[in-house]
This record gives C-alpha cells, structure tokens and sequence, in this order.
C-alpha cells in the first residue's frame, strides 16, 4: 500500500537550519512558510494580545484520514478535508519531503498545486501538495459514513501521489481521525514586517495547540527564520521547544 518516499534521505527528517542550508533546502520551491507552535501555556496570553476570539475568526474543521498503523504518516504522506464555515471546502494529498526537480512540470500550472518549504529553527522541510474543492455537506456524510471517504478525493489527486510519492492507496482502508476544530486568523504587528497567520487547534480530549506563521517568497528564508523567531521572543512568547507540527498533535503523535 506504502512505499519508501522519495527524498534526499530514507525519512522525512528535517535538515539543519543554517543559512548556506536553508537556501539549499528551499531551491526550486514557490515559497516559504516560517512556523513556530506556542507553548499551550501561553496560548491564551496570545489570543488576548492581539484580541483574537471566536467572533473575528475562520471556523474550520479538520479531518485526517490514515490507516490504524499510521502508514501515511510514515511515509511522509498527508490525506486531509478542510470544512470551512461559510467558505470553500476542500480535499488535500500532501507529500514530504519532496525534491523539487523530481516534479515534473505538467503540475506546476494545475489549480490547487503547490510547492512550498516549511521553515522552523529545528529545520526546513519540502513539500507538494494538490487541493481540490469537494461539495458541499460531503465531508460531513463521509465522516457519518453514508459516503466512501475515495468520494472526498479526485482522480488527479490519486495521480499526484503516485507521480510525485509513488504511492498507491486505497482510501477506503483509511479511518478518520478527527474532526480538530480549528480557528485561523490573519493580523499585522508594527514590530513585524510580515502578516502573520495565527491557527488555533482543539482536539475532541480537549487539547489545544497554537501555531503562529509568516508566509513569504523562497529568497527571504534564511533572514525571516530569524527575524520571526526573535519577534516572538520579543513578544514575549514561550516558544514550543519540541515544535511539533500540527499534523503528529492531530494524530496524537
């Protein structure tokens, strides 16, 4: 069902963030998404900061899909649908790490395609992803299983990942993971030079888990790690040291 992704290394492990290594890490990709998860601690102290609150945010809902033995996550691939209140929902197949020469170009001009870095202080890691729009009320009737979760995921996004993953799955075998309510917010702060996107994520036990990120082109990585990291320093924010990415949280991971 799972192969061996495809990447420098056997395992989607993140490399050394130092600035000769960064700018290697992000050759070939559109752009950069600089992440730091905040502490559950300090949570709250952000959201009152900036006065973020359920009245002035996207409400989302997040569903994963995986087998019982996390063979997707391993493998360094994401299945996920996104329900948003009063917005577009959508279907996501994501793999990483990815080498971006090995994409071919026949997906960069295809609507819902992306090529991207994620950056923290731990690493950079590479990434493509394909999402597509799904129907309205779909995701809820899989998630009630009246409708095959296959139903939530295109043609295209099965080819996409046996292009650029080699990676062949029957989404049927998948099980949901969720759903994460998720709230998302988008502000600026005099003290940064870049808008900051804020995503606050609650599990039904009740945890939660907060990620701030700036998004910016590929050349600016290397100084904007930095800067955004002693921004959050500055603004008092007790970073998360394990940086957990959002997606193992999720999954309990």
């Amino acid at each position: 069902m799972i192969s061996t992704p495809i990447d420098e290394t056997s395992a989607p492990t993140q490399e050394v963030a130092t600035r000769g290594q960064v700018a290697r890490t992000v050759s070939g990709v559109d752009s950069v998404e600089v992440k730091a998860t905040i502490a559950h601690a300090q949570v709250e102290g952000a959201l009152a900061r900036y006065g973020l609150t359920v009245d002035n945010n996207q409400e989302r809902y997040i569903y994963f899909f995986d087998t019982p033995q996390r063979e997707l996550l391993k493998a360094g691939v994401i299945a996920r649908a996104r329900r948003v209140v009063g917005g577009q929902h959508d279907s996501t197949v994501k793999f990483r790490p990815v080498v971006p020469t090995s994409v071919s170009a026949e997906w960069a001009n295809l609507a819902g395609f992306k090529l991207e870095a994620d950056a923290s202080e731990t690493g950079v890691v590479r990434s493509a992803s394909l999402t597509l729009p799904v129907a309205k009320g779909l995701i809820k009737r899989v998630a009630a299983g009246d409708e095959s979760i296959s139903a939530l995921f295109a043609k295209k996004q099965t080819k996409f990942l046996n292009a650029i993953g080699r990676q062949t799955i029957d989404f049927n075998k998948l099980t949901i993971i969720g759903p994460l309510e998720a709230h998302r917010w988008q502000f600026k702060d005099p003290s940064c030079p870049w808008p900051i996107t804020a995503e606050l994520w609650r599990r039904r036990d009740g945890a939660q888990l907060m990620e701030a990120s700036i998004r910016l082109p590929a050349i600016q990585a290397a100084f904007a790690i930095a800067g955004f990291m002693a921004f959050l320093a500055e603004a008092g924010a007790d970073r998360d040291q394990e940086q957990q990415t959002k997606t193992r949280w999720a999954f309990g991971e």
